[in-house]
C-alpha cells in the first residue's frame, strides 16, 4: 500500500491515470485505422500512445512495460515510416498488443504477477511481422554487452589486387569526421510548448546523444526582473551539432512539440556565423549538468491525482505528420506555431469520495430547500413578499448547483464500449467465430456510478451474442449472410432515461428449443401456454441455458439471469426482441443519475407518488366520449386523432378496485424509450419538484414498478414509480405475463 504522503506515490499514480487516457487513445485510433483510415495522423495518434506510455514507464522503472511497449513501438513505426501496410492480420496483432499493454499497465499499478507467457508470444509475433524472427530485439540487448574490439588488417596485401590471386582491391574509405555531417540549429520554444507540459531540457538532451554538440543559449530577449512574466517565453538556443544523422532523425526529436516552437535546421552551415552576441555559451557542458546550467527542473509527471489541473492541449493540436524527405544540401525548416483556435481546456482530477461527499450534500440541500418552501407556502405569505422572492431566488440556485453537480459525475460510455471491443476479441477468438463489433453513442453521458456497474452485465450479453446469438462462418454462408458476423452496441438518451442496445445478425432465438429446455428443467409446467415474449423471457431464469456443453464461456446457466439482477439493482429493466434469422437484441433501459430528479408528485387512493417528469407528456381531464372499451378490463382513451391504452394507477399498484366511471378523472400522457405512448389515470397532482433519489434496501421487496424512494419536503416518505415497468406488467396489456405464469418471471 502506498503512502499518501510519499510525492513519488503520487507522481505514480498520477502517471497510471494518463496511462489510461494513452490506451484510450490507442484504442480509438486502431479502430481508426480498423475502420479504412490511413492518414498520418490516426497513425501518429497511436504511435504516441505506445511511446508516452513507454517514456513515463521508463520513468518508473516498469522493465517489463518498457520492454513490451518498445517492441510495439516499433512496429507502430514500421507503419508510420510507410514501411508496413496495417492490413487485416497486423491490426489484429496490434488490438492484441493493445490489450496486453493495458495488462501490464494494471499489474504495473496493482503490482500484482506479470503475464510472461502471453508477453513472449506477442513479441514473438512482433518481431515476425517485422520480418526478423525475433532477432531484433536479442541483437539490441546483445548490442549493449558488447565491448569494443578493434579490428585487425593485414598489410601483406597488394591493396591494387593482383593477377594471380582472385582477391579484388580493396577500395578502404577514411574513416572518421569526414563522414559526419554539421549541422546547424535554431530552437524558440514558443509560450505554449511550457503550458503543455513540454521541457526544452528534453529536446537538447536528445541532440547531445546524436552526436558532438556546442549549446549556446541566446537571452537578448530577457527582460528586467520586474517586468518578466511567468507565462511567457524569452529564452533560445542554438545547437552546433556534428553527427551522423539524417535532418529527419533531428526533426523527430521535436515532433512532440511541432506548432509549438520556431525550429531551424541548416546541415553545412558555416558555424562561424553563429551570433554569440549577449549569449551564455555552454560549450563542453556536460548534458548531466545542462539541466543545472540552463536553469530548468527536469519533467516529472503531474502531482497528486486528488488535486491535479492538466491541459488538453496535445488533444487540440494536429498530430505530427510523419517527417517527410529532406535535401541533403542547405535545407531548412520552419514551424511556426499557429494562434489556437480556441483556449486550451482544462481538466481537473478530483478523487471520487469527495465527488460522492459533494453529490450527498447537495441532496440534503434539495430536500432542505423543499421543506423550507412547503414551510413558507404553508405560513400564509403572500407570493410578492420579500421571503417568497427570497425562496425563488433559492429555487434557482438549488437547481443550478445540482445540474453542475451531475454533470461532474456524468461520464461518456465511450470507455465502457472500448472494454467491449476487447471481450469480444477474445470471446471469438476463444469460440472460432470472426465478428465485428460496431457501437455507435459512444458520447452518450451517464452517471458515472452506472457505468461502473454496467461492465459485468454487458460482458455476459457481448459473450452470449458471440456464443449464441451468431451462427459459424459456415452457417452464415449457407444462409447467404456474410462470414463475418456483426454485434452492435449503441446507447442513446429516450424519454429521459438511457437506452443500451446489444444486437446481432444471428440466427435468432430457437422458440421452440427454449421451451423444450424450460419444460425438462422443470422451469415451466408441461402444458404452460407462453407467448413469445414469456418464451423469451426465460432465458432470464436462474440455472437456464441452451448451451449442450459448459465452456468457459457458457452452459452454466448464470449469465442473463446476472444479467437481469445486476441491472434491477440499477433501477432498470432489460426486454429481448428476436426474429428467427434475422438476430436478437437486449436492450437496457437505465435512469440517467442515481442522485436527483425532476419529479411530478401525484395522489393516488391517499398515496403520495412521484413521477420522472421527463415522461410526461401531458396532462388530461376525461370526459364521457374520450375513452372506449376494447374488450372487457382494457380500455383506450381518445387523444386528438388516435387511440392510447388506458391504465388504472390505483389498481395496477393494488390500492384499489378499479374505476368504474372515467369522467371526470384526470389522466397522464406517458412516452416510453420505443416512443409508444400510454395513459394512466391518478387522483390528483400535488406538485413538480425535485427530489432526492434514494435507493431501496436489498431486504424490501422488488416490487414491478417502483424505482426507489423519496423524503418530501413535510418529511414524508414518497415511492418513485417506473411508469415504463408498470405499464408493460398490466394485466391486460400487450405482452404481459399471463397471470399462472408470473412466478419466475417476475423480478
Amino acid at each position: 500500500m502506498t503512502d499518501s504522503n510519499d510525492p513519488m506515490a503520487e507522481i505514480r499514480a498520477s502517471f497510471f491515470i494518463e496511462c489510461e487516457e494513452l490506451l484510450e487513445a490507442l484504442q480509438d485510433g486502431l479502430q481508426a485505422l480498423d475502420e479504412g483510415a490511413t492518414d498520418s495522423e490516426t497513425i501518429n495518434v497511436v504511435f504516441r500512445a505506445v511511446h508516452s506510455i513507454k517514456g513515463g514507464a521508463g520513468a518508473f522503472g516498469l522493465e517489463a512495460l518498457v520492454r513490451f511497449a518498445h517492441r510495439f513501438e516499433t512496429a507502430l513505426d514500421e507503419v508510420r515510416a510507410g514501411r508496413m501496410s496495417p492490413d487485416g492480420n497486423a491490426l489484429k496483432l496490434f488490438f492484441q498488443c493493445a490489450d496486453h499493454l493495458s495488462d501490464l499497465v494494471r499489474v504495473s499499478r496493482d503490482a500484482g504477477p506479470l503475464p510472461e507467457d502471453e508477453t513472449g508470444k506477442l513479441l514473438a509475433q512482433l518481431d515476425t511481422l517485422l520480418g526478423d524472427e525475433g532477432g531484433s530485439a536479442g541483437e539490441e540487448e546483445a548490442e549493449e554487452d558488447i565491448d569494443f574490439q578493434p579490428a585487425t588488417l593485414s598489410f601483406d596485401l597488394d591493396l591494387g589486387g593482383d593477377e594471380d590471386t582472385d582477391l579484388p582491391p580493396l577500395d578502404i574509405e577514411p574513416i572518421g569526421e569526414e563522414s559526419k555531417s554539421k549541422f546547424l540549429i535554431k530552437f524558440k520554444p514558443e509560450s505554449e510548448l511550457f503550458e503543455t507540459g513540454n521541457e526544452p531540457f528534453h529536446m537538447l538532451r536528445t541532440l547531445d546523444s546524436m552526436g558532438e554538440c556546442i549549446f549556446t543559449c541566446h537571452t537578448e530577449n530577457l527582460p528586467a526582473l520586474d517586468e518578466l512574466s511567468p507565462e511567457s517565453s524569452y529564452l533560445y538556443w542554438t545547437v552546433e551539432l556534428i553527427a551522423d544523422v539524417e535532418i529527419a532523425e533531428i526533426t523527430s526529436a521535436f515532433e512532440f512539440v511541432e506548432g509549438l516552437c520556431v525550429l531551424e535546421i541548416t546541415q553545412d552551415a558555416d558555424v562561424s556565423q553563429t551570433s554569440e552576441t549577449d549569449a551564455e555559451v555552454l560549450s563542453d557542458t556536460p548534458v548531466d549538468s545542462l539541466s543545472d546550467s540552463l536553469d530548468i527542473e527536469p519533467e516529472t509527471p503531474d502531482p497528486a491525482p486528488q488535486q491535479v489541473v492538466e491541459t488538453e492541449a496535445e488533444e487540440k493540436k494536429p498530430a505530427p505528420e510523419a517527417a517527410a524527405p529532406l535535401a541533403e544540401k542547405d535545407v531548412k525548416t520552419a514551424q511556426k506555431a499557429a494562434p489556437p483556435a480556441a483556449p486550451a481546456k482544462s481538466v481537473v482530477r478530483v478523487d471520487l469520495d469527495r465527488i460522492e461527499r459533494l453529490v450527498n450534500l447537495v441532496g440534503e440541500l434539495v430536500i432542505n430547500q423543499a421543506m423550507l418552501s412547503q414551510s413558507l407556502e404553508s405560513s400564509g405569505l403572500s407570493p410578492h413578499s420579500d421571503a417568497m422572492n427570497g425562496l425563488e431566488e433559492f429555487q434557482r440556485l438549488t437547481r443550478d448547483i445540482q445540474d453542475s453537480v451531475m454533470m461532474i459525475r456524468a461520464q461518456p460510455v465511450k470507455s465502457l464500449f472500448q472494454r467491449m471491443s476487447r471481450i469480444v476479441r477474445e470471446a471469438s477468438a476463444a469460440v472460432g467465430k470472426d465478428v465485428r463489433l460496431i457501437t455507435d453513442g459512444e458520447g452518450t453521458e451517464v452517471d458515472k456510478t452506472v457505468i461502473e456497474r454496467l461492465a459485468d452485465p454487458l460482458t455476459h450479453m457481448i459473450r452470449n451474442a458471440v456464443d449464441h446469438g451468431l451462427e459459424s462462418s459456415e452457417d452464415r454462408i449457407a444462409a447467404g449472410k456474410p462470414a463475418q458476423g456483426r454485434v452492435n452496441l449503441t446507447a442513446a438518451h429516450r424519454s429521459g432515461r438511457v437506452v443500451i442496445e446489444v444486437s446481432d445478425d444471428g440466427g435468432g432465438i430457437n422458440r421452440p428449443k427454449v421451451l423444450q429446455i424450460a419444460t425438462d428443467k422443470g422451469l415451466i409446467a408441461p402444458d404452460a401456454n407462453l407467448s413469445e415474449t414469456e418464451i423469451d423471457n426465460l432465458l432470464f431464469l436462474p440455472g437456464f441455458s441452451t448451451a449442450t456443453v459448459v465452456s468457459d464461456l457458457s452452459g452454466r446457466g448464470v449469465g442473463m439471469d446476472v444479467v437481469r439482477t445486476a441491472i434491477q439493482a440499477l433501477g432498470g429493466r432489460i426486454t429481448i426482441s428476436s426474429t428467427p434469422g434475422s438476430g436478437t437484441t437486449f436492450s437496457i433501459s437505465l435512469p440517467l443519475t442515481l442522485a436527483v430528479l425532476d419529479g411530478m408528485v401525484v395522489q393516488v387512493a391517499d398515496e403520495t407518488l412521484v413521477l420522472p417528469l421527463n415522461v410526461v407528456i401531458e396532462t388530461l381531464t376525461l370526459s364521457k366520449n374520450d375513452v372506449e372499451m376494447v374488450r372487457p378490463g382494457a380500455h383506450v382513451v381518445r387523444v386528438r386523432s388516435g387511440f392510447v391504452p388506458l391504465f388504472d394507477l390505483g389498481k395496477e399498484l393494488g390500492y384499489r378496485a378499479p374505476i368504474e366511471d372515467y369522467e371526470g378523472s384526470v389522466v397522464l400522457l406517458i412516452a416510453h424509450e420505443d416512443e409508444g405512448r400510454a395513459a394512466i389515470i391518478i387522483d390528483s397532482i400535488q406538485d413538480q419538484r425535485q427530489v432526492v433519489i434514494k435507493g431501496l434496501d436489498d431486504s424490501f421487496y422488488r416490487a414491478p414498478g417502483i424505482a426507489a424512494a423519496t423524503i418530501l419536503g413535510d418529511g414524508q416518505i414518497a415511492l418513485i414509480l417506473d411508469t415504463s415497468d408498470i405499464i408493460s406488467n398490466a394485466i391486460g396489456s400487450p405482452g404481459a405475463p399471463q397471470s399462472q405464469n408470473l412466478a419466475g418471471l417476475s423480478a
